[in-house]
């Protein structure tokens, strides 16, 4: 007991202090996942208007994929960007494999699943005669489509919120596709694996706030955007 009031004593001190290897750790942390976030935003706000707006054969199949993707293991997203970005692979000329663009690529493709269901289920949720009377007004099927994303922005923006809390806290990624190597690809999830195995418990538990004040800013912003 009493070494973990030491850890903790020692935690609170180090982020006191401003540790520089802390500091590092938490910049790099938000940096990749914050990009990673918006890559997922870019790409899945969009695809999920289409599929809102559109009917299609097979449409329902795309969305029960989709929801299935949610608890897509970060292990196997993992590995198939492993097997994109490696040498062998057919990325491997970018030297991607072991370098935050690449942690960025496999969080980016984690959550984006995450993100485009959300989406999809905050645009669905906007009123039928909404569009219609869009399109009475002689509106165009993508001013349309701009009409209901910006109907349902407060759900859109709680989807990426939830997309950023999904990719700030995986490890399975970021150790296979970043390597865990210091100063250069370290975040805060596989640096508390690290120093808690090497008996380092004051760093750890200092990350460990840090990731927990971290989910709780994205918790209350979360919560925000649900209430509006």
């Amino acid at each position: 007991m009493n070494e973990i009031v030491t850890g903790f004593i020692r935690a609170l001190e180090l982020m006191a202090s401003l540790d520089p290897e802390l500091i590092d750790i938490t910049t790099r942390t938000l940096m990749i996942s914050l990009s990673s976030t918006i890559i997922a935003a870019v790409i899945a706000v969009p695809l999920a208007s289409v599929i809102d707006s559109r009917e299609f054969r097979g449409k329902r199949v795309i969305i029960n994929i989709i929801q299935t993707l949610y608890s897509m293991p970060t292990v196997l997203v993992g590995l198939f960007v492993f097997l994109l970005i490696s040498r062998s692979g057919p990325l491997g000329s970018f030297n991607l494999l072991f370098t935050p663009a690449g942690m960025i690529l496999g969080q980016s493709i984690l959550i984006l699943p995450l993100v485009t269901g959300f989406s999809l289920t905050a645009l669905r949720s906007v009123k039928p005669e909404l569009r219609d009377l869009a399109r009475s007004l002689g509106a165009t099927e993508y001013q349309v489509m701009m009409k209901v994303i910006a109907e349902a922005r407060y759900a859109v923006m709680a989807a990426i919120i939830l997309g950023f809390g999904r990719a700030i806290s995986e490890v399975g990624v970021a150790i296979m596709l970043g390597g865990n190597i210091r100063g250069f690809t370290r975040v805060i999830t596989t640096a508390i694996s690290l120093e808690t195995s090497k008996g380092n418990i004051e760093l750890s538990i200092a990350l460990g706030i840090i990731l927990l004040l971290i989910s709780l800013i994205v918790n209350t912003a979360l919560n925000h955007f649900q209430e509006k």
